[in-house]
């Protein structure tokens, strides 16, 4: 496991996806037919972000990830069996609108793989074990979400929506970059000593995922000003999600008995959600499903303040070690 900097970029992620947003949503009020035509950029941008990110997983460490046991089994326990529960249970809160209560499943169900690792180092955690756990996670997300929207969500909205244009993103979106980043990591490691490859590839996801949420904001102007109600509805679901994971990984680490470097780093992978992963889904739903994506960006904004917050939060709340 390898040591992380954080770059600049990371660091003050939070404005400049702000930022992207609040122009992008100036855009599409002032030039509404040209924001419609930047959407068809959506998807080259995602694949790009996607393939970006999975290539600063480190796929290839899978085997010596798994050295320290206990962390993993906590980590994963509390990420694919009681956050799902919890999610479950979250739902009841949420308004009764399909897309809405698909886009708070999609978001919420999957940990994040990219920035829960930057705020983990940020919040005085120690960032080895979250480069470690971010493979597992991330192979683990994809074969477990089918499985659990089957679980969570009716019959019937499933046949509804789990059409082929989004197995077809899954594919593309997903899939596809993460076998090309698989394949650029396993080159990289092979033939070069230099990983001024990768820190190139690293530097392009703070712009490329502000340049989408512009996108998607300019495109989506007209649901998102309609859609402020309802949005205040989610936003206490949020943040209460991220304050439940807090609080499950004080008590997972204190039953596991773990050094507080790690619980610091489960308190963020429990916090922190992998938006931009499933947003190419959301994306690719039918016609009508707009909120879903509405959903989706404005999740991942209220988690980028929470993160802000628990940078300085969790070091104060888990300082004292229990082995």
């Amino acid at each position: 496991m390898t040591h992380l900097e954080v770059r600049p970029l990371e660091r003050y992620q939070l404005v400049w996806y702000l930022f992207a947003i609040i122009n992008g949503i100036g855009f599409g009020l002032l030039l509404p037919s040209f924001a419609d035509g930047l959407a068809q950029l959506t998807w080259p941008l995602l694949a790009l972000l996607l393939y970006s990110t999975f290539t600063q997983i480190p796929l290839q460490s899978l085997r010596s990830a798994m050295l320290d046991r206990r962390f993993l089994m906590l980590a994963v326990c509390g990420n694919f069996v009681i956050v799902p529960a919890l999610v479950f249970a979250l739902l009841k809160l949420v308004p009764a609108e399909p897309a809405v209560q698909l886009g708070v499943l999609l978001v919420l169900l999957v940990p994040c793989t990219d920035w829960f690792i930057t705020f983990s180092h940020l919040g005085k955690g120690d960032s080895r074990y979250a480069l470690a756990f971010a493979p597992i996670s991330l192979i683990l997300q994809i074969c477990l979400l089918p499985v659990y929207l089957w679980l969570f969500v009716p019959e019937t909205f499933a046949a509804a929506v789990v059409q082929k244009q989004m197995l077809l993103a899954f594919a593309g979106l997903i899939v596809l970059p993460l076998c090309l980043a698989y394949f650029t990591r396993t080159v990289v490691d092979r033939y070069s000593s230099s990983p001024s490859l990768m820190d190139r590839l690293a530097v392009w996801q703070v712009p490329l995922l502000a340049i989408v949420m512009f996108i998607i904001s300019a495109s989506q102007v007209s649901l998102i000003l309609d859609s402020g109600a309802l949005l205040l509805q989610l936003l206490p679901v949020f943040v209460l999600f991220a304050l439940l994971a807090l609080l499950l990984a004080a008590m997972l680490g204190y039953l596991g008995r773990l050094p507080v470097l790690q619980w610091r780093v489960l308190a963020f992978s429990f916090s922190s959600r992998n938006s931009f992963v499933v947003l190419p889904l959301a994306l690719a739903l039918p016609a009508g499903y707009e909120m879903t994506v509405v959903t989706i960006v404005f999740q991942s904004l209220v988690e980028l303040f929470l993160m802000a917050l628990f940078v300085w939060l969790v070091p104060h709340l888990f300082f004292k070690r229990t082995n």
